[in-house]
């Protein structure tokens, strides 16, 4: 099962002074390499006695200031996160040999941006919001859709789907950032950034 990577690697000297640069450069690759939902990330968490749980959530914005996702605020990964608000963030991009691991805090974003973003979405899933209450147990499949079925006949096409009072946005501020770039003989490329006050500093990792 195991694979040889390239001999393309990621050197001190060709990367940028910062990550926010850095992680447009090779999310811009991951989108124009075809993979599937390059956006994709491994969120994970952990509740007040430090037992982890994870899942897949897909990034929705990024900048200097940090990585956003949004969410059910009474979702596991949210109800975590009141408790706990260190995050780390996995993207998988095992097609291209690469994978970038954030290492932050989550806070949740301004409503105004909730706002924006939610009504970008399409109507159904706008529903959805609505109808899943999020990581809770549900009776049944039919309950679902029986929920989904009920909120398409309070807000029928063309009529506006409010903001859902517990769900919005988190923005990950990022302390470290890793990239990683598989090599020859498994010896990899790992160049971590590193927060020190208002400046980055840039550290080479063992494979």
């Amino acid at each position: 099962m195991r694979k040889q990577y390239g001999s393309v690697g990621l050197l001190e000297r060709d990367a940028a002074d910062g990550p926010a640069e850095q992680f447009t450069r090779w999310f811009a690759d991951a989108c124009a390499s075809g993979l599937h939902e390059p956006n994709a990330m491994v969120v994970s968490t952990a509740d007040e006695r430090g037992r982890p749980s994870s899942r897949t959530v897909l990034l929705k914005s990024h900048d200097e200031r940090g990585f956003v996702f949004f969410t059910n605020y009474g979702s596991r990964k949210a109800r975590e996160l009141a408790q706990n608000p260190h995050v780390s963030l996995l993207f998988p991009w095992h097609p291209i040999a690469r994978q970038v691991i954030v290492s932050g805090t989550a806070e949740k974003v301004d409503p105004r941006e909730t706002a924006a973003y939610f009504h970008s979405r399409p109507r159904g899933s706008q529903l959805g919001a609505w109808a899943s209450a999020q990581s809770t147990v549900v009776a049944s499949r039919e309950a679902l859709d029986a929920a989904y079925e009920e909120l398409a006949r309070r807000y029928p096409e063309g009529e506006p789907v409010p903001v859902p009072e517990g769900w919005g946005g988190y923005r990950v501020t990022p302390q470290s950032v890793e990239f990683w770039q598989g090599r020859e003989n498994r010896l990899h490329d790992r160049l971590r950034y590193v927060r020190e006050g208002g400046k980055w500093r840039v550290e080479r990792l063992y494979p």
